[in-house]
C-alpha cells in the first residue's frame, strides 16, 4: 500500500466537478483507491462516497493506493490531485 497526503487547493473543494473526474481517473485502475478525511474514509470510484466526505479549500486529506497496479495508480493519483485540486 501507498500512501501520500494532499492539502486541496481548490478554493470551492473537491465540489461536483473534480469528484466525477477523480471518481473517472480513480477507476482507470485494478487497485483500490481510498481517500480518507478526519478519520473518514471514501471508496475513490463512488462518486456519493467522495462529495460525502465534504472536503474544502485548505483540508488535508491522505489517499491510500492498493493493489496489482498500485505504483502506476499512486502516480496518477498524485498527478491528478497536484493538477486539479
Amino acid at each position: 500500500m501507498q500512501k501520500f497526503e494532499y492539502t486541496v487547493k481548490d478554493e470551492v473543494g473537491i465540489h461536483a466537478r473534480p469528484a466525477g473526474l477523480l471518481v473517472k481517473e480513480a477507476k482507470k485502475f485494478q487497485s483500490k483507491v481510498m481517500i480518507t478525511k478526519e478519520g473518514k474514509s471514501a471508496d475513490a470510484s463512488k462518486l456519493m462516497a467522495v462529495m460525502g466526505l465534504g472536503v474544502k479549500c485548505g483540508q488535508t486529506v491522505e489517499v491510500s493506493v492498493e493493489g496489482d497496479d498500485e505504483a502506476e495508480a499512486f502516480e496518477a493519483m498524485k498527478s491528478f490531485f497536484e493538477t486539479n485540486l
